[in-house]
């Protein structure tokens, strides 16, 4: 029996209730049950999977594994909140379980997990969560949001229903196309429109497929603590965050997505977890302290430098079995195109602060990615990694992305400064034997090229980098020189038209999208280039080429020649503050036209060129 049931936690994807919060109901909250009420049904643990299953139109069973706890009850507006001896459930090992009957299919239902008499929460596998913070949501982003219940005590509750969810996908299947060379765009759904929601997100699309990416990289959206976050402080890993949508809404945007061939890649955190989780509640001892012996969390973090909330125990094969549970739920219920998991360096249990190699968490990282490529062969696995580049390349020959932080080089480059290596922008240069590498100019951790442009830039006579136009420039011939290096690119929101607002003033504050930028003539400018640059990877087949020499170390002349046999493809610029000769070996005579201005070069297999300071040059083989 004991092995019957520890298998019990690789049974996947779990099924859970959807909760259609979006139709017009009136939910089942401050009304007493129905004469026949709703009672327990004969049952047994038997098949049924951890969290909340639909029997039938009428009938629910909860299964909640609790290592180490003696009683569980559930309470609700059913029963007044009240620990109901009728409502306790069946204990067999670790797992209790309880099969529940005279529900309505056209009601909603707040409901918690009393838990010892003292601790109340949410099932871990809830879809749809309750807060006392829900009174803050605008109805337009979420209409007909059930009232917080006063009965919860102050902690989260669960939304459920025996109502089947039935969406109509548009696109019932998608694949990204070509992944290697995909230009993705991280987005967080609270700073990119006034209206924080995932609604008016939707309603920007076009915006994004002019510019020509191949998916949006949505910051965490899963449940997290609060209403305004950033998303990294996870509580519930199954249910939406209700601060910017309902779940039709996500599905909704998903589905418009893939319908303009946009993929929608998942940032997810499961390096930790925060005190809101129902995890963390039941792996607590009395004190409030990890216990030693609870199967998901480390009582310390083994990283003295990086930890936040609670650690995960990623050698516990509980631990493994919930990972697998979360990823295959997103794919299969959302249809989410894969995920970028944040600090995958946390997923090991081996002191110190990650950055060196780790055979023991490859192989935790490795079991994940196959676990998923399992259940979506094409997914898209990302790992925000950042440790020594032999656990990367290692990583990379799985078929693993790797984020490559490359923002302070290409700051220095576009302030005009020379300690600006951009070679690592080339995964060649970092020994992968595939384009694995996602290297990137910006991400929401860094501060922006532009803000530290105007606020630093360097001045030589009349040419100063702290004018605007001037800082737009040279974050165009940046983005000229990054979007020629082979592999996929990632854009952090706005980047592509001079965003310049300080991050670090209050770093995790609400940040305005400022879409008025693109009214203004030099940032419209910046932002067609980007679409250019885009478009131009995706039109020429020397941007998909292992075949390339690049010269881009320490100074301010950064060059790359690729070669194909339809045609090789030269880029050059000049990042000093003033004019410099430069020398390109183009690898052989003939015709070259300039990607911009259709001028035709005819020049030998070697050539000298003047460049002004900023100024950049894309050359086509014809």
């Amino acid at each position: 029996m004991k092995n019957r049931l520890f298998l019990l936690l690789y049974i996947l994807p779990f099924l859970l209730i959807s909760c259609n919060n979006d139709k017009d109901k009136n939910p089942w909250l401050g009304h007493k049950p129905k004469p026949s009420g709703i009672y327990e049904v004969d049952g047994k643990l038997g098949e049924l999977r951890d969290g909340i299953t639909r029997i039938n139109d009428e009938t629910l069973a909860f299964v909640l594994y609790a290592p180490q706890r003696t009683e569980v009850k559930l309470v609700g507006e059913f029963n007044d909140w009240k620990a109901d001896n009728a409502f306790t459930f069946h204990k067999e090992g670790d797992r209790f379980y309880i099969h529940l009957s005279g529900f309505d299919s056209t009601q909603q239902y707040a409901c918690q997990y009393l838990i010892d008499g003292k601790i109340r929460i949410a099932d871990p596998y809830a879809t749809t969560i309750l807060d006392p913070n829900d009174k803050y949501i605008d109805s337009s982003i979420y209409p007909n949001l059930v009232e917080y219940p006063a009965g919860a005590k102050n902690e989260l509750a669960m939304l459920v229903s025996t109502q089947q969810d039935d969406y109509n996908w548009k696109v019932p299947t998608f694949k990204v196309e070509n992944p290697h060379n995909m230009v993705i765009y991280e987005l967080l759904i609270r700073d990119f429109t006034e209206e924080r929601s995932i609604q008016a997100v939707q309603q920007k699309l076009d915006y994004l497929k002019t510019l020509g990416v191949d998916a949006i990289q949505l910051m965490p959206f899963n449940e997290f603590e609060g209403n305004d976050s950033w998303g990294y402080n996870p509580s519930y890993y199954f249910a939406t965050d209700k601060a910017y949508g309902t779940p039709k809404a996500y599905k909704d945007f998903i589905d418009e997505c893939h319908s303009k061939g946009i993929a929608v890649i998942m940032d997810m955190v499961l390096n930790h977890a925060f005190d809101q989780c129902a995890l963390v509640k039941l792996a607590k001892d009395d004190n409030g302290n990890i216990n030693p012996t609870n199967p998901w969390f480390n009582v310390k973090s083994p990283n003295p430098e990086y930890h936040w909330g609670q650690d995960f125990n990623h050698e516990s094969e509980v631990t493994q079995a919930f990972v697998d549970s979360v990823c295959s739920y997103w794919m299969s219920e959302y249809k989410v195109d894969g995920f970028r998991f944040d600090f995958t360096k946390g997923f090991t249990n081996t002191p110190g602060d990650g950055w060196a190699y780790d055979g023991a968490r490859i192989r935790i990282l490795s079991r994940m990615a196959d676990e998923i490529w399992k259940r979506k062969k094409d997914a898209v696995v990302i790992f925000e990694h950042l440790t020594d580049n032999a656990e990367e390349k290692e990583l990379a020959e799985l078929g693993i992305y790797l984020w490559g932080n490359m923002n302070p080089p290409y700051n220095q480059t576009t302030m005009g400064y020379d300690q600006n290596d951009l070679n690592g922008t080339s995964y060649t240069q970092r020994g992968f034997s595939t384009p694995q590498l996602v290297a990137y100019m910006e991400s929401h951790d860094e501060e922006r090229l532009m803000f530290k442009n105007l606020a630093y830039g360097k001045e030589e006579g009349d040419y100063s980098v702290k004018n605007l136009e001037t800082a737009l420039d040279r974050v165009e011939a940046a983005a000229a020189f990054y979007f020629t290096v082979p592999g996929p690119k990632m854009i952090w929101q706005f980047g592509e038209r001079g965003y310049d607002i300080e991050l670090n003033d209050d770093r995790l504050a609400p940040k305005p999208p400022h879409w008025e930028y693109m009214e203004e003539p030099a940032r419209r400018h910046l932002y067609d280039r980007y679409a250019y640059f885009i478009q131009m990877r995706k039109e020429i087949p020397a941007f998909t080429t292992k075949d390339y020499i690049i010269d881009a170390g320490e100074g301010f002349i950064k060059k790359i020649l690729l070669k194909h046999a339809q045609g090789n493809v030269c880029a050059v610029s000049n990042f000093d503050v003033k004019e410099h000769s430069v020398t390109l070996d183009l690898d052989e005579a003939g015709n070259w036209t300039d990607y911009f201005s259709n001028e035709v070069v005819t020049t030998s297999s070697q050539v000298t060129i003047k460049l002004l300071p900023g100024e950049y040059k894309i050359w086509i083989q014809k």
